[in-house]
């Protein structure tokens, strides 16, 4: 049985100014979808297609308030919604904590259809585009989560060589389910959706791939994550990242099969 670390959550400070591990997560995810994005400029149909290293810059952009923006409002309408309605001026309270990944994806999914437009681009055919340089800035982002020892894992057996006791969740051995989402949702969806999106393929199949593999990989992490104190197991025993992952699954599947119905592979 392992403690956890107990890391400094603050990285580097300089007077008055603390910067958080967190922030860096966040900067280092930044800087990796830059120079993921530029690498994808080399795959088709990009390549061909005169796209430039300044679309990368202005992707990542606005997809970064997309991020900040949906990811905000999906926690407020996904997981508190009452106490927010109850306390509406607390949804700008940002130094409060709470973000939805599934909120920001909407979020990203938005404000790629505003940059599509405004670029005269297909919509999907950005999307192909960002999906296999996110991965790794989720995996950075949960290296976030267990630096600050959040978002731990549900009860372990004492005899797991890996069990973690979280201080600030009790005396209990957990999963270390930040650890575990690093690997499935970062790391090996990483590699999978990169090896794939490197060969040419149907407009959508790439975006589809993404949404049916975090949504099954999100799916079972769940499994070993401790549920939301204030919401714990919904319906059929699932929390609420796994309701929220379903219709990703979904949406996954019938995109995939709408771009196999596209006769030509660009």
């Amino acid at each position: 049985m392992l403690m956890h670390p107990q890391f400094d959550p603050v990285a580097i400070r300089i007077g008055p100014l603390a910067v958080h591990w967190y922030g860096l997560m966040y900067l280092a995810g930044f800087a990796m979808f830059v120079w993921l994005g530029r690498r994808r400029l080399r795959h088709e149909p990009y390549r061909t297609l005169g796209w430039q290293p300044r679309d990368v810059e202005d992707i990542l952009f606005w997809g970064v308030l997309g991020v900040i923006l949906g990811g905000r409002l999906g926690y407020v309408l996904f997981y508190k919604p009452l106490t927010y309605l109850a306390e509406p001026w607390r949804v700008f309270a940002v130094w409060e904590g709470g973000m939805s990944f599934h909120g920001g994806l909407l979020g990203v999914l938005l404000a790629m259809a505003w940059w599509a437009r405004r670029q005269q681009r297909p919509w999907l055919q950005v999307m192909d585009f960002v999906a296999p340089c996110v991965p790794v800035g989720l995996a950075l982002g949960r290296i976030g989560n267990f630096i600050n020892g959040e978002l731990w894992g549900r009860p372990a057996p004492p005899d797991l060589p890996w069990a973690m006791v979280f201080p600030a969740a009790g005396p209990l051995p957990r999963h270390p389910s930040q650890l575990y989402q690093f690997a499935l949702e970062g790391l090996l969806l990483f590699v999978l959706l990169w090896a794939f999106a490197r060969r040419p393929r149907r407009v959508g199949e790439v975006s589809a791939a993404f949404l049916t593999g975090y949504g099954v990989m999100r799916f079972a992490a769940e499994y070993f994550r401790e549920p939301d104190a204030h919401l714990g197991l919904l319906s059929l025993g699932l929390s609420m990242g796994q309701w929220l992952s379903l219709p990703m699954v979904v949406a996954g599947v019938a995109l995939w099969l709408w771009a196999r119905r596209t006769p030509v592979a660009l």
